[in-house]
């Protein structure tokens, strides 16, 4: 006879996938976000606040 299935580990490696999966979702969004803030702050310095004439 096979081997009963084991629904546990079944369970436990699509839960694993599903983790990573989301895992490098996140990381390619948090890649993209810190780019696109990279970009900003490259193309628009920080306006200075203070006046010169006071």
């Amino acid at each position: 006879m096979a081997f009963k299935p084991n629904y546990g580990r079944d369970r436990a490696e699509r839960q694993r996938a599903a983790r990573a999966r989301n895992e490098e979702k996140q990381r390619k969004k948090e890649e993209k976000a810190a780019q696109r803030k990279a970009e900003r702050t490259a193309d628009d310095p920080v306006p200075n606040d203070k006046k010169d004439d006071e």
